[in-house]
Parts: C-alpha cells; sequence; structure tokens
C-alpha cells in the first residue's frame, strides 16, 4: 500500500490514540481509498508501532464502521454504496434535524455563543485552510451542537454515524461550487438557533443534510460511471466482453 502522502505522523504519549486519528484522518481525507486494505506489516513499518498498537487502533476504526476486519484477508477500507449512502442520510437527517430542534429550544446563552464562534472558524477554513482543517472545524461545529442539544443517546449515537458520513462529506466538498452552500446552509441553522426557532432550526438542519445527500450522491455516481469506463478501457476488456457475450 502506498505511503498516504502529505501527512506527518508524530509517537505522542497517547500513541494507540494518534495511531487511530493518523488513519482516520488518511481515510476521510482520500489518501486511503474506499476498497483499499490496510497492511499490517506496512504500516507497522511505516508508523514505527507494534502490531498489538495497530490492532488496538483497528478494532476502534471498525466499531467506527470505517473498516471491516475479515478472516484471512486482514482490514479494509469501507467502500459507501449508493444504499448504503441514502440509509445514512436518511438517518443522520433525523437526528441532526431533532439536535438542531432542541439545541434552538434548551441552550444557553454561553451556547450559543461557542456555536457562533465554531460558525466563524468553519468560515475562516475554508477560505484556505485545506480539506483536513475544514473537516476538523465541521467536526467542531457538530461537538457544540450535541454538546448543547441536552440528549444523552444522541451525542452517544450521532459520532458514530458522522464518522462514516465524513467519508462522504469528504466526497461531496468534491463538487466545487457545494462548500459555498454548505456554508449558507449552517449559517441558516445558526440563525434559527439564535433566534430561538426550534422548528426552523430542524427544518434548517434537515434541508442541510438533503442538500448533502443529493451532492454526495451525484458525486457517487459519477465515480462509479468512471470506474466502470476504466474497466471497459483496460487492455483485453472488449474482446473479454466479445467473448461473454458468445457464451464462450
Amino acid at each position: 500500500m502506498p505511503s498516504p502522502a502529505g501527512t506527518v505522523f508524530e509517537k505522542p504519549a497517547t500513541l494507540r490514540a494518534r495511531v487511530e486519528e493518523f488513519l482516520r484522518a488518511s481515510i476521510m481525507d482520500g489518501r486511503i481509498l474506499g476498497g483499499e486494505r490496510l497492511r499490517e506489516v506496512e504500516l507497522c513499518d511505516q508508523l514505527g508501532i507494534s502490531r498489538s498498537t495497530l490492532r488496538e487502533a483497528l478494532r476502534t476504526l471498525e466499531a467506527e464502521r470505517l473498516i471491516t476486519i475479515e478472516p484471512h484477508r486482514g482490514p479494509t477500507v469501507v467502500r459507501i454504496t449508493e444504499k448504503a449512502a441514502r440509509d445514512l442520510y436518511a438517518l443522520r437527517g433525523l437526528l441532526e434535524g431533532f439536535a438542531a430542534h432542541e439545541f434552538a429550544r434548551l441552550a444557553g446563552e454561553t451556547d450559543v455563543a461557542r456555536l457562533r464562534r465554531s460558525v466563524d472558524a468553519l468560515h475562516r477554513q475554508a477560505k484556505g485552510g485545506g480539506k483536513p482543517a475544514l473537516l476538523a472545524a465541521k467536526r467542531d461545529f457538530y461537538d457544540v451542537l450535541l454538546s448543547g442539544c441536552d440528549n444523552d443517546l444522541i451525542k452517544d449515537m450521532l459520532p458514530g454515524l458522522l464518522s462514516r458520513i465524513n467519508l462522504l462529506r469528504a466526497t461531496s466538498f468534491a463538487r466545487a461550487d457545494r462548500l459555498p452552500e454548505s456554508l449558507a446552509e449552517i449559517d441558516r441553522i445558526y440563525e434559527r438557533i439564535e433566534a430561538r426557532d426550534p422548528q426552523g432550526a430542524r427544518e434548517a438542519a434537515q434541508e442541510h443534510i438533503s442538500r448533502a445527500e443529493r451532492t454526495a450522491l451525484e458525486v457517487l455516481r459519477r465515480q462509479q460511471e468512471d470506474t466502470v469506463k476504466n474497466k471497459g478501457a483496460l487492455p483485453g476488456r472488449t474482446g473479454s466482453r466479445k467473448r461473454a457475450a458468445s457464451g464462450e
């Protein structure tokens, strides 16, 4: 497996947690692609860690549904299908819409001010912080939103879901005009929360998710079409198809 470029790895005191974050960021940023195998020996050599440390980190990523670990094959990054994307966004719409509703209804002024700062940070990163910083700012926004909605079950359920959504969130940013739209939608969520309009906040959050879903599905379909075209262009593929058509 080629080494993920553009990432600096340092050994901290909490080594396993940093291994998790390194691999998670590499997946989210597209340096390790869906369907790609994670070769343990290569990763241990690359990061200078033991196999036991790596496997502990991999178990966390497996629990987050970012990778699958199969007998005799090892860990593989999850490939998000169109159906899986639709399922994820359907659940995300329910949970995040409720979280925005409850934040607008229950959060104190300190929480609203923290949300404002997270939105401002998101805009700053969008102006040139790069994709990793942008995704980190989006995670901070959701951390504040979840902490202020005062629902422990939502706080337990949504982060795991967002880990898988991040695979699609990174994809949805691939459309050049999506980011300004996304920021405007998040501004709308904040405006409804600041106005203490729970129903308006729910609707704004669900509209944001619906638009993100449409973009992600559009990009997924385009990627699938490119994959089919690339396979068809491989040497010998035309002959293989002709033989199949003739019953050979």
